[in-house]
């Protein structure tokens, strides 16, 4: 991996990736703010502020944004974490200055006009409620508060709708004035692009742009086991057992990759093969983990019928205990590690994938890892370091529970011993 850095005077960063075989661009703008960032009355505003910006500016409006992206056959979109957010576009590379120009402006000089405001407002709550229609993402939620708790982390990234209804013009322009500025932007390009050609492109449409690079508290979280449960008859329970994890820096990060792809990921993985394929409780079952700055979680997710929960927890529990206990064998590290392998390789294969990992390592101060590093990175990894991690993270007794499903919370509090 080869990439260019460069910084301009007012602190905006610009990394790029050439990619020769390519005709396309993958540009995102990424800001370093997200929920975690917001103040009590800002419950939301991350995300609805994403949604504003492509109202356009005093300049452009909503329409002539979106003629203008259309006309030059570019893909764009935008997303919002707990941590950043990222403005986007995928376009033929001569077309890179026209889209650049787009979101210089909107990301700069928003209109936050009342009328859009309000109209995007009802979108917002429109998204809310099309989420909490989805037993899945209402028990990624449950778990989410379970296991941050407290903490700034724990904030849903939607905002809620009275937070979202409540906000006022001064709330949303105080927030984009406070965390957008030239210090905390970095500009990410991969694909038929020429570094020095790009920089002076940023440095024409954001040079004079000022602002500081922002800081964000960063706290250890405290993790109690908790049950959060949304009572709801449902033909399908979704749980996700799960407790404190790694943050993104942890070196053990790599041997846990390794455990977590063991435990469930794919078919060939132990909960995958216990849960669905031995018994038949679940169409899905699979392992995941969250890394943020300060903090981390991990988790299973299984959706079950409701008469089935006790019996698939139960596995659950069993084959966490033990790989607490036992580790895992030579032919599931080596398994573990090809697939592995073969994922980074298919990851990197386009320009918006390569695109992001620039744009999100530089945000977050993470070294750009050529794909050999990261593969001397997993080829380092031994069992023993995995059977340490797996005792350390998921014999840890302070596990919490999510769930969507006809249950009580008290119902489940069992399940949370380890």
């Amino acid at each position: 991996m080869h990439y260019d850095l460069t910084q301009l005077d007012n602190g905006l960063r610009i990394i790029t990736e050439t990619m020769p075989s390519l005709r396309s661009v993958a540009l995102g703008c990424w800001v370093d703010t997200g929920t975690r960032d917001e103040n009590g009355n800002e419950a939301g505003v991350s995300h609805f502020l994403e949604h504003l910006l492509f109202k356009g500016s005093e300049e452009l409006s909503a329409r002539v944004v979106n003629e203008t992206l259309d006309g030059i056959g570019a893909e764009s979109n935008a997303f919002t974490s707990k941590e950043m957010t990222c403005y986007w576009t995928r376009l033929l590379d001569q077309e890179l200055p026209t889209g650049l120009d787009v979101l210089a402006e909107i990301i700069q000089r928003p209109a936050f006009r009342i009328n859009e405001i309000d109209s995007e407002r009802q979108v917002v709550v429109e998204e809310i409620n099309m989420n909490e229609d989805d037993p899945t993402d209402v028990v990624f939620e449950n778990f989410s508060r379970a296991v941050f708790s407290g903490h700034a982390l724990e904030r849903p990234v939607l905002g809620t709708r009275e937070s979202i209804r409540g906000m006022s013009r001064d709330d949303i322009h105080g927030y984009w004035k406070r965390r957008y500025g030239a210090g905390s932007v970095v500009v990410a390009a991969a694909g038929s692009v020429d570094h020095e050609a790009l920089v002076e492109m940023v440095e024409e449409r954001f040079g004079d742009w000022a602002g500081d690079r922002v800081d964000h508290e960063m706290v250890a979280n405290s993790v109690s086991p908790r049950v959060n449960v949304t009572p709801r008859e449902t033909e399908q329970a979704h749980l996700v057992l799960g407790g404190p994890g790694l943050n993104r820096t942890d070196e053990r990060r790599w041997a846990f990759e390794v455990l977590n792809h063991v435990m469930g990921s794919g078919m060939s993985s132990r909960l995958f093969r216990e849960v669905r394929e031995e018994r038949g409780l679940a169409y899905a079952v699979y392992g995941f983990k969250l890394a943020y700055s300060d903090n981390g979680a991990w988790g299973v997710h299984v959706g079950t019928t409701p008469n089935q929960t006790d019996t698939a927890l139960n596995v659950i529990r069993d084959e966490l205990a033990t790989v607490v206990e036992f580790g895992i064998t030579q032919d599931e590290l080596d398994r573990a590690k090809g697939s592995m392998r073969g994922g980074l390789a298919l990851s990197l294969e386009d320009s918006n994938s390569r695109m992001v990992r620039l744009g999100r390592d530089e945000l977050y101060g993470m070294p750009h890892l050529s794909m050999d590093e990261r593969l001397d990175k997993l080829e380092a990894v031994t069992l023993d370091e995995i059977k340490q991690v797996a005792g350390e993270i998921y014999g840890a007794p302070n596990r919490v529970i999510g769930a969507v499903g006809p249950f009580s919370e008290d119902e489940l509090d069992q399940y949370l011993a380890v």
